[in-house]
């Protein structure tokens, strides 16, 4: 039933607001791609866990019609990997309310492995 998420993120919400606090429902918890292509190398040093991230959706992006592009602080970081991207896209595509955070910084061999972020709607 579609319905559902919404309704329990509305109860969510609605509890939150009665006791004078915010909620954050996690959507999804995701490996950056793109790492060697964006400026994600450059600025690794001043990534902080908890820092916050843009989605940003490329609707036209000539290699995945659901691209949605991860920046910091105007720097291109990478991408929501394209297995992961489609409900993400939807989402950006209808105004929902998502955020992204980085969720976990990582000196690893494999650049898909250093940045992980969450996303989720508040």
């Amino acid at each position: 039933m579609r319905l559902l998420p919404s309704l329990l993120l509305a109860a969510c919400a609605a509890a939150a607001s009665a006791h004078g606090q915010s909620v954050q429902l996690l959507v999804q918890d995701s490996p950056l791609a793109g790492f060697r292509y964006g400026e994600a190398a450059e600025v690794w040093p001043q990534l902080r866990e908890g820092d916050a991230l843009e989605l940003v959706r490329e609707a036209g992006n000539p290699h995945d019609a659901n691209a949605v592009r991860v920046d910091w602080r105007g720097h291109k970081l990478g991408y929501v990997p394209r297995r992961e991207n489609a409900a993400v896209a939807w989402g950006l595509d209808r105004g929902a309310p998502l955020r992204a955070r980085v969720s976990r910084l990582t000196q690893h061999a494999n650049p898909a492995r250093r940045i992980g972020f969450e996303i989720y709607i508040e």
